[in-house]
């Protein structure tokens, strides 16, 4: 769990996907799309990827990814991203947390 909170703190937006999870590349692509350049740690790929999938859904992320952090917090999933978009609240969010600039 520590690390999940270490790597989620250490940029502005932090995403934890699976190199094979459509749902993971449409929440980087849409968060891409408003100027920010989130850090993407591939789970599949790491060695410790299982234990931090595992630790991710102890947060309550499941599925497992796409998990995502702005400002250093555990914001959800790919349903909390899309929620946040549809409201017009994820802008703002990424705005607060210096991810884009307008």
């Amino acid at each position: 769990m520590d690390t999940i909170a270490k790597l989620g703190s250490e940029n502005p937006v932090v995403i934890f996907s699976k190199s094979n999870c459509c749902m993971s590349h449409a929440i980087d692509t849409l968060i891409r799309g408003y100027g920010a350049n989130p850090r993407v740690y591939e789970l599949d790929q790491l060695a410790e990827g299982d234990q931090m999938e595992k630790d991710l859904m102890a947060l309550g992320c499941n599925p497992s990814v796409p998990a995502v952090f702005i400002n250093k917090e555990f914001v959800g999933g790919s349903n909390e991203i899309i929620s946040l978009n549809v409201r017009g609240k994820l802008k703002p969010l990424l705005i607060k947390a210096n991810a884009i600039w307008v």
